[in-house]
């Protein structure tokens, strides 16, 4: 699976609100908070503040910037210490008077060296990443950009998709009866991606099967 459908690439950045409205700076006298979430583990980073002109240089900019109340000035996160913020997503909530932020920082954010403002470790759990992927895979099948291996699966047509699944996982056997535990991971994460490329087009979603086996988990659940 060539690097190009593996590595992660640039999000472009979506502004708006989930209640369909323009911030509204006016209703908090200038200001509003801004949550800074990182876009990758989802662990909130940092909470600042926003004034329209901070707000218009962070999307023209694609680096958080924030209005200083203590300093009554713009300031860049990172432009001293270079661990800058770049924007992946903005939206307001519904009430049109908070900014959710999704970044990928470059480095610590706290300026006493912490990951996060509250001393956490920027962790999250790499099992939110396989969601991430398929965006990503759904994004190849809308766009079907040449030399990606993921568009040829795609135009390849379901039988060949479904194969493959099956080829990586006779693959993954072989390696857990006969080979060693790296490879075993490395052949079972070829079934994973090919799986989600056919769930993809089916129109169906990574998320589908998590919930079916959660339902599995409940008590009292029985097989169809």
């Amino acid at each position: 699976m060539p690097n190009n459908d593996t590595t992660r690439q640039p999000i472009p950045s979506l502004m708006g609100g989930v209640g369909g409205g323009s911030i509204d700076f006016a209703k908090m006298g200038g200001l509003v908070p801004a949550i800074i979430q990182d876009a990758d583990t989802r662990q909130v980073l940092m909470l600042g503040y926003m004034n329209q002109e901070a707000y218009d240089k962070t999307v023209a900019e694609g680096r958080v910037t924030f209005y200083s109340r203590t300093r009554q000035t713009l300031w860049t996160k990172g432009e001293t210490s270079g661990n800058f913020l770049n924007v992946v997503s903005i939206k307001n909530d519904c009430d049109q008077d908070t900014l959710l932020i999704r970044v990928h920082p470059e480095g610590p954010v706290c300026h006493t060296g912490t990951d996060t403002c509250w001393g956490e470790e920027n962790t999250g759990n790499p099992l939110l990443f396989l969601s991430d992927l398929q965006d990503f895979i759904e994004q190849r099948h809308r766009e079907m950009p040449e030399g990606s291996y993921t568009t040829s699966l795609f135009k390849d047509g379901l039988n060949r998709m479904a194969q493959k699944v099956g080829e990586e996982a006779l693959e993954l056997v072989i390696e857990a009866c006969n080979g060693t535990d790296e490879r075993m991971i490395y052949e079972g994460s070829d079934m994973l991606y090919h799986l989600i490329v056919l769930l993809t087009s089916k129109g169906l979603r990574i998320e589908d099967m998590a919930r079916e086996l959660q339902e599995r988990h409940q008590p009292g659940w029985k097989k169809h």
